[in-house]
């Protein structure tokens, strides 16, 4: 049983008042009708799936707001049945396990949990705190270092035809070269590709398995129905693929082939992070 004292410190942010929505402009729209939704009405939709992904963009500050509110408002039309990260490993698995059940709440809670100094702890901390004071378990979706190291050096492909089609393998490739600004070599783009495709498959496989309704919190690419996690799900036997729920800066490009639903944010200042890398790299 979870101790009184770590309740009271987690659950802080359990007690507040959720009903309205952080107060970010945007819109919501229903990808398949084209309908424009309230906070409020999404809420309603996504309450009734089993499964739901919400694609962020890692460094945006009001995805996490936006992610923090729907899993509390959620949790307010029925019970959770889980959480699941891509920003824990299966490693960290049962440090999370430990804080949950502990008497007392650790005054490093992100050493405690060995985070990840690549998640920003300021983004994704207020989420984490919620989650552990929950009855629900907080769950790892991604894989281990020690497991990237080995699909690197041994790149397997995965099983099932929808995440085999030329055309994915095609986005992710695309994908895979311009977040590193074009520079790697493509003697190193199978083995990238092959990585990208086994996270997405760890995380259909903890999705899957992880108690219902379930949501998921994952990068875009990762999120997205025509080359991420959902289809992987589809690849595994499931009758059904997750709802998908696509936070994105105003601007973006969302279709109904990559998500359900999308809640469009203000975009926010970007560095030129491909000029910075060239520049150091002498190119």
């Amino acid at each position: 049983m979870r101790g009184i004292l770590l309740l009271a410190a987690l659950l802080l942010s359990a007690c507040q008042h959720v009903s309205t929505p952080p107060p970010i402009t945007g819109q919501i729209r229903d990808l398949h009708s084209g309908q424009s939704l309230t906070a409020q009405e999404l809420v309603a939709r996504l309450a009734k799936p089993d499964r739901i992904i919400i694609g962020e963009q890692h460094d945006n500050r009001d995805h996490h707001q936006l992610q923090l509110w729907l899993l509390q408002a959620l949790g307010q039309r029925r019970s959770q049945g889980s959480l699941l990260l891509e920003m824990l490993t299966p490693d960290q698995q049962l440090r999370v396990d430990d804080v949950r059940h502990a008497s007392t709440p650790p005054v490093d809670l992100p050493g405690a949990l060995a985070w990840q100094s690549g998640w920003d702890w300021d983004l994704y901390g207020p989420i984490v705190r919620f989650a552990l004071a929950q009855p629900y378990p907080l769950l790892a979706a991604n894989l281990d270092n020690a497991e990237v190291r080995a699909f690197y050096v041994q790149s397997p492909a995965v099983s099932g035809s929808r995440s085999n089609a030329p055309s994915v393998k095609k986005e992710l490739l695309e994908q895979i070269s311009g977040s590193h600004c074009g520079l790697l070599p493509q003697s190193q783009m199978p083995a990238m590709l092959a990585v990208q495709q086994q996270r997405d498959r760890r995380m259909a496989q903890q999705l899957i398995a992880a108690p219902t309704p379930s949501m998921l919190l994952a990068g875009a690419y990762h999120a997205r129905k025509d080359v991420g996690v959902p289809l992987h799900v589809l690849d595994l036997g499931e009758p059904d693929a997750p709802i998908v729920l696509m936070l994105a800066e105003q601007g973006s490009e969302v279709t109904p082939a990559m998500a359900d639903y999308v809640w469009y944010t203000p975009a926010t200042p970007t560095q030129d992070y491909c000029a910075e890398m060239r520049k150091q790299m002498g190119k």
